[in-house]
């Protein structure tokens, strides 16, 4: 009987990128789903694509100390280019309203702490999860389906739970800010990334800080 040969790497690597993209219209399947059964609780039909998520990451220092809260994290794009910019997956505190999104995460990063619950209530939801101030919160969240009053109360309660001066990273598609860059002068700063060509639909990234 002749020996058995093991996989060519080029065969292992062409197996790979199959497997990716099965994931990656699992995923966008699960999105759609979801976005029929909640639209507003979903707010997107896809996952935030590649070179978003690599923006929004990219306001993350991983030298800063204290977890890293994730709001909305759906399906993990996001979250896996938190991992990628070098974020320890155990200092990943995960905020999910779907059940089979948290189902999802968890399975896809085993070392990062799932929390179901909502999101816009981060008070109430991470109580005293938190052991230490957050270095950054990074959130995915449709803010536009929600009124402005309650988009600040969660700025603010972001901002409460992180050291001074982190960033509160937020992406959107449309052309003004989710939240007023000019709202309560002083209370905090907006700052806006380039616009993100290559995402569907374009889209740009917000960072708040504290002063």
């Amino acid at each position: 009987m002749p020996p058995l040969r093991r996989p060519s790497a080029k065969v292992m690597a062409a197996d790979s990128i199959v497997r990716e993209r099965r994931e990656v219209l699992e995923d966008d399947a699960r999105f759609l789903r979801s976005w029929f059964e909640r639209p507003l609780v979903t707010g997107s039909v896809t996952p935030s694509g590649r070179m978003l998520a690599r923006t929004m990451a990219s306001y993350v220092d991983p030298r800063s100390e204290g977890p890293i809260v994730e709001l909305g994290p759906g399906t993990g794009p996001v979250t896996e280019a938190l991992i990628r910019r070098g974020i320890d997956e155990d200092r990943l505190v995960l905020v999910e309203f779907n059940p089979d999104f948290c189902r999802l995460l968890r399975s896809r990063f085993p070392r990062a702490t799932v929390v179901p619950g909502d999101a816009y209530d981060i008070r109430r939801t991470l109580g005293t999860m938190l052991e230490a101030p957050g270095a950054a919160t990074i959130s995915s969240l449709p803010l536009f389906t929600k009124p402005l009053e309650q988009r600040l109360d969660l700025l603010n309660a972001a901002h409460d739970l992180m050291h001074p001066g982190a960033p509160f990273v937020q992406f959107t598609y449309a052309v003004v800010p989710p939240i007023p860059a000019r709202c309560e002068a002083g209370s905090y700063t907006a700052s806006p990334s380039n616009r993100v060509w290559l995402n569907l639909p374009p889209a740009r990234v917000w960072v708040y800080r504290r002063p």
